[in-house]
């Protein structure tokens, strides 16, 4: 990743730059949407969500307030806690401060010591907090989301890509979604029959990934100077993964291997944890239950005499370090196809090297003439895509080469169809060949009736199938002719010619009943509809 000191010189700049009388205005602005979406919220519920851990993004986001926050890129997280403390009168409650300067919206920090740790969220795991371990391990935060997007941009643009639009993929641990809902139980235990419950809480809820990518989307845009498209080829990746969560994961699958569909007769949650978590009063366990399925079972086995229900009973995973962040900027495979035309027999079909030296000198080789063969070219992670004009100029310097080889024609960028034309084609194309034959004896007029009649064959091998063929007598030779033959994809014509020491039936050389062997073979031309035109 970039140098954190360098991205927040960056960050900085870039909004310091519009004036600090507009960063100010954005702040006031920003705050007074904040106030007005949390207006109608009741303050005992926001205060006990904050008491037991719940960042205030993820509190916007279960009161379906995300519209009204994820736009405000640039408030810090300290100044959007203070804006809910100051409405509700929660002043001190607050558990998430920020270490950004108030001053400089765009302020982060990164350090290993624990005096710069804040708590984590105990649903998004720090996330929405912008808090995560970058590839150094090194502890960052961020202190709003313009913020993040700054740094982002950075290593985007470090990558030297063409950005013409952009997607974003968000990957986050699944016990993200687990500790949302067990926050959801929790909440819902206390306070179902108020109103504002049933109306409001998680009815519009954002997901998590879906907060972040909302959060982030408008500035990278800005940043970026271009648009976000779903189906851009030019992919941002943020991966979140936490080593506490995962481990958990695993002994949770352990234990369910070691304690699968066990009857239950428990009744209290303390008896659950003792057996792993495995089992639900009143039925039993499948090994397939989802994760709300296994975190509702809390709420089942908590005491109907529980008045004030602690977090614990519900499954809410506890972590002390933030998630690491893996950052990946790539594109999607660009392909480049065309059809080519190899005019030497020098030149192999394809490579055969070995320890550097070419092999197969005394094999039979292939020209391609005609219309010429479909290639089609995979560029992977490509920094810009060739543009008509360039693919062309391509193409004619390839064909203007001196030896002459090798050329091809209808070179062209295409989409992903590229490959699945080309799949399609090659089960369901003919070739067309010309082979120069050699048989141990005369060719007879007879012969050449006998090779024409057979039409339409199909060999017992797995080699030959559906061949039509027609003889040409060569002027001045009474043992070489020429062989025209069309056939299915997947034909061996050499086998075909002399039968493969018998394995082959039939063959030229049974069907004449002499010993043949092929010289040379060119394909006239291969019958497939892809990269045929401009």
């Amino acid at each position: 990743m970039a140098n954190e000191t360098e991205a927040a010189a960056v960050a900085a700049q870039a909004i310091n730059g519009q004036g600090e009388a507009c960063v100010i205005s954005s702040a006031v602005d920003e705050s007074e949407l904040v106030s007005d979406a949390a207006r109608s919220w009741p303050p005992h519920a926001v205060k006990d969500l904050l008491s037991i851990g719940v960042c205030i993004r993820c509190i916007f986001r279960l009161f379906g307030a995300s519209e009204i926050v994820h736009s405000c890129a640039t408030l810090l997280t300290s100044a959007l806690s203070a804006t809910v403390e100051k409405l509700m009168g929660l002043e001190g409650h607050m558990e998430h401060k920020d270490h950004g300067s108030k001053e400089n919206p765009c302020t982060q920090q990164s350090s290993e010591g624990s005096d710069l740790e804040p708590k984590l969220c105990k649903i998004c795991l720090g996330i929405l907090q912008f808090v995560y371990r970058d590839n150094r391990k090194m502890l960052v935060k961020r202190a709003c989301p313009y913020d993040f997007a700054v740094f982002i941009t950075e290593l985007v643009k470090q990558e030297r890509h063409q950005i013409d639009n952009f997607s974003l993929e968000v990957s986050i641990p699944s016990s993200v979604v687990e500790n949302e809902q067990a926050v959801w139980l929790y909440m819902k235990r206390k306070y179902d029959s108020e109103l504002w419950f049933q109306e409001k809480f998680c009815a519009d809820c954002l997901s998590a990934k879906d907060f972040l990518k909302l959060s982030i989307t408008n500035p990278l845009e800005t940043l970026l100077d271009t648009k976000y498209n779903l189906t851009s080829p030019l992919r941002i990746r943020l991966t979140y993964t936490h080593s506490e969560v995962a481990i958990k994961v695993q002994k949770h699958v352990e234990k369910k291997e070691g304690n699968k569909r066990i009857k239950t007769g428990m009744s209290s949650a303390d008896d659950m944890d003792t057996r792993g978590g495995n089992q639900i009063a009143g039925r039993e366990y499948s090994d397939f239950v989802t994760s709300e399925e296994y975190v509702s079972t809390r709420l089942c086995n908590v005491s109907d005499n529980n008045d004030s229900p602690d977090l614990s009973q519900f499954e809410v995973e506890k972590v002390s370090q933030p998630c690491s962040l893996t950052f990946l900027c790539y594109r999607t495979p660009v392909y480049i196809g065309g059809r080519y035309l190899k005019y030497s027999r020098n030149v192999s079909q394809t490579r055969w090297i070995i320890d550097d030296e070419r092999m197969g000198e005394a094999s039979v080789e292939v020209r391609m003439l005609g219309s010429g063969r479909p290639f089609l070219i995979e560029v992977q992670n490509a920094r810009r895509v060739p543009s008509e004009m360039s693919v062309k100029e391509i193409e004619r310097k390839i064909n203007s080469m001196e030896n002459n080889l090798v050329k091809v024609k209808n070179v062209k960028v295409v989409g992903s169809q590229g490959w699945s034309l080309m799949r399609e084609g090659e089960a369901e194309k003919q070739k067309q060949y010309a082979a120069l034959v050699w048989i141990s004896r005369s060719l007879e007029d007879d012969d050449l009736k006998t090779v024409s009649s057979v039409m339409d064959m199909v060999s017992c091998s797995d080699f030959v199938s559906d061949i039509r063929m027609k003889v040409e007598k060569i002027a001045g030779s009474s043992q070489y002719f020429l062989l025209h033959l069309c056939t299915q994809a997947g034909t061996y014509i050499k086998e075909f010619v002399h039968g493969d020491l018998g394995r082959t039936h039939p063959s030229i050389g049974s069907i004449l009943g002499c010993r043949a062997e092929i010289l040379q073979l060119d394909v006239t031309d291969v019958k497939m509809d892809c990269f045929l035109t401009e």
